[in-house]
Parts: structure tokens; sequence; C-alpha cells
């Protein structure tokens, strides 16, 4: 089992629900608008340091990984906007579920 943290700008949210969705992962937490920095700056949601992140904590088997990384990076270098976009692999020790 692997965890997938992938950190975007929040006016992406649907389009890494399609990515999701087209590797059939539906065990994730996402995080719609969190406060954070990139390499554009911060970003806040405040008049100053505009715009929020967003993060997906995705629970995923260690072979669909690949697969699902391949499109992230697909997605980011799709277009120049999407740059910001990181995506990082950990390993779980324990499972519950």
């Amino acid at each position: 089992m692997k965890l997938v943290m992938i950190t975007y700008r929040f006016e992406y949210n649907e389009s890494m629900e399609r990515i999701l969705s087209r590797h059939g992962l539906v065990n994730y937490i996402r995080i719609p608008q969190a406060q954070g920095a990139d390499r554009d700056g911060k970003h806040d949601g405040s008049k100053i340091f505009p715009g929020h992140m967003a993060q997906v904590w995705i629970q995923a088997q260690e072979e669909d990984v690949d697969a699902l990384l391949g499109d992230i990076e697909e997605f980011k270098n799709a277009r120049q906007a999407h740059k910001h976009v990181t995506a990082m692999v950990l390993g779980v020790e324990k499972h519950l579920i």
C-alpha cells in the first residue's frame, strides 16, 4: 500500500478527480482549499495572496502508482499553468480498514 499526495491549484479539482476515476481510485481525501505556496508564491485566498492550493491523499496499491504518476505528469506537462503540480509517494507501514 502507498499513500500518494498530489498538490495543485484548487481550480483543477475536477481534473484531478477525473484522473483518479480513470484509475478506479476511490479511497482518497481531498483538501479543496488549503493555504500554501508554490513556485509562483503564496496562495492563502486573500486579496494580497489570491487563490488556494488543494491536496489529494490517495490510498493506492503499489502496482497502480506508476500509471497514476504517469497521468499526473502528463497533466502537469500539458500546459504551463499546470507546472505547479507536485506528487509524492509514501510507503504505508500499517493500514487499518
